[in-house]
C-alpha cells in the first residue's frame, strides 16, 4: 500500500489521481491533500477519501470549514502546512500538481525529506530546474515526470544505455485555436482559447496549449529531466494526441509511446515505477485512427515556442522570467484586460528589459517575481 501526497488535489491532475486512488484501493491511500480555493470539491473529497492530513494553503479561508465535519483529518494551513505534510514519514509518493510558482518550495522540501516525487507543476522545472534537479540527485530523491510528454520519453528511455540518445520529439496537439489563421488570433476569445479538443485540463495549461508556450516549458522541462541540449530537442505538430512523444536512439531507431489522450496513465506510472498495473484505459484501436498526422509548427503563429528556447538558451533566470512574464499575460488574457496575441508580446518585453544574469536559485527566483509583476502590470 502506497500512501499519496496530493499537492493540488482539486485541480485536473490532482482529482484524476484520486480517481486511480478510487479504483485501487488496496495499492494506494490518499494521506494527505492540499487545496487553495475550490474547498465545496475538497469536502467532498475529504468525505470519500477520509486523509489522515489536510492542507489549507489560503489559510485565511479556514473557517469555512468546520474540523468537526472530519474527525479522521488533521487541518494544516499554508506553506508551513505543505512543509509539514512532504516530510511525513509515511508518505512515500508526493504528487505535486499546484499551478505556478507556489509549487517551487513544497518540492525542494519533498526533495530534502528524500521522497519520490510525481511532478506535474511545470513551473518546477521551469524556473529553478538545475537547482532542483542537483539537490535531487544530493539526497537521492526520485523526481517522475507526470506531463504525458515528459512521461513518454521516461518510460522510453527505460533500459537505454547512456550515451545512446540522439534527440527528443516532443508532440504538441496544436491547442483550441491550431486550426484559426495568426490574423484570426487577434480576436479570439478566453471562451474560444479554452475548448481544447484532446485534453480537459486547467484553464491557465488550456491556454498555454494555445499560445504553445506550454511546448516550450516543456522544452526547458526536458533539458532539465533528461539532461540533454536545447539543439537535441524538437516539436512537432501532432493533432491527434496519440503518440505523446518520441525519441530518437543513435541508431536511427525512433520509439515512442502512445495511447488515447488520457492523464491517468502517466500518473499511475509515475506512482507505481517501475512497475504497471491496469490502467483501465482503452486499447487502441490502430484500424479506427487509419492516420496519425504529423506536421510542423508555425513559428510566427506561436512565437512563445521560440521565447522559450531562447530563454532556455540564455539561462540563470531567464526561465523563470519566462514563466512568471506568462503567468501574468494569460491571467491579463482571462479577465479580458488583453488580447490573446497580446501575451507573447509582454513576454518577450520581460525577457528583453529585465537583467535574468543573476544565479537561479529558489530565492532569487521569488525576488524577481515582484519585478516581472511590477513590469507587466505598467504595460496594461
Amino acid at each position: 500500500m502506497l500512501n499519496i501526497c496530493i499537492l493540488g488535489s482539486t485541480g485536473s491532475i490532482g482529482t484524476q489521481a484520486l480517481n486511480i486512488i478510487r479504483k485501487n484501493r488496496d495499492k494506494f491511500n490518499a494521506l494527505a491533500l492540499s487545496a487553495h480555493s475550490n474547498l465545496r470539491l475538497l469536502k467532498e473529497q475529504l468525505y470519500e477519501f477520509k486523509p489522515k492530513y489536510c492542507v489549507l494553503t489560503d489559510s485565511s479561508r479556514a473557517g469555512e470549514i468546520d474540523p468537526k465535519d472530519f474527525p479522521s483529518t488533521k487541518f494544516l494551513f499554508g506553506q508551513e502546512g505543505l512543509k509539514q505534510v512532504v516530510s511525513l514519514k509515511e508518505v512515500d509518493v508526493v504528487l505535486v500538481a499546484i499551478v505556478g510558482i507556489a509549487a517551487l518550495y513544497p518540492t525542494i522540501e519533498a526533495i530534502k525529506a528524500k521522497k519520490r516525487i510525481a511532478l506535474a507543476s511545470k513551473e518546477v522545472m521551469v524556473s529553478c530546474g538545475e537547482y532542483v534537479k542537483g539537490l535531487a540527485a544530493k539526497t537521492g530523491s526520485q523526481i517522475i515526470p507526470v506531463d504525458s510528454e515528459h512521461s513518454a520519453i521516461f518510460q522510453c528511455m527505460q533500459g537505454q544505455i547512456e550515451g545512446s540518445l540522439k534527440r527528443l520529439i516532443l508532440t504538441a496537439s496544436g491547442g483550441a485555436l491550431r486550426d484559426l489563421s495568426r490574423d484570426q488570433l487577434e480576436k479570439v476569445t478566453p471562451e474560444m482559447a479554452l475548448l481544447h479538443p484532446n485534453w480537459k485540463m486547467g484553464s491557465k495549461i488550456t491556454i498555454d496549449s494555445a499560445t504553445m508556450m506550454n511546448k516550450g516549458f516543456e522544452v526547458i522541462e526536458a533539458r532539465h529531466f533528461f539532461d540533454i541540449s536545447a539543439d537535441r530537442i524538437e516539436c512537432v505538430m501532432h493533432p491527434q494526441s496519440i503518440a505523446h512523444s518520441m525519441i530518437e536512439l543513435k541508431d536511427g531507431s525512433v520509439l515512442a509511446q502512445m495511447s488515447y489522450p488520457n492523464m491517468e496513465i502517466p500518473i499511475m506510472y509515475s506512482f507505481t515505477y517501475p512497475q504497471r498495473i491496469e490502467s483501465g484505459v482503452p486499447s487502441l484501436d490502430f484500424i479506427a485512427l487509419k492516420r496519425l498526422d504529423f506536421e510542423a509548427i508555425d513559428a510566427d503563429k506561436y512565437p512563445c515556442l521560440e521565447l522559450a528556447y531562447r530563454a532556455l538558451k540564455a539561462g540563470e533566470m531567464y526561465p523563470a522570467i519566462l514563466n512568471l512574464a506568462n503567468d501574468d499575460a494569460v491571467r491579463l488574457f482571462l479577465e479580458g484586460r488583453i488580447p490573446f496575441t497580446k501575451i507573447p508580446q509582454l513576454i518577450e518585453e520581460a525577457l528583453d528589459s529585465i537583467d535574468g544574469s543573476i544565479k537561479c536559485t529558489p530565492e532569487n527566483v521569488y525576488c524577481i517575481g515582484s519585478k516581472v509583476r511590477d513590469f507587466i502590470a505598467a504595460r496594461v
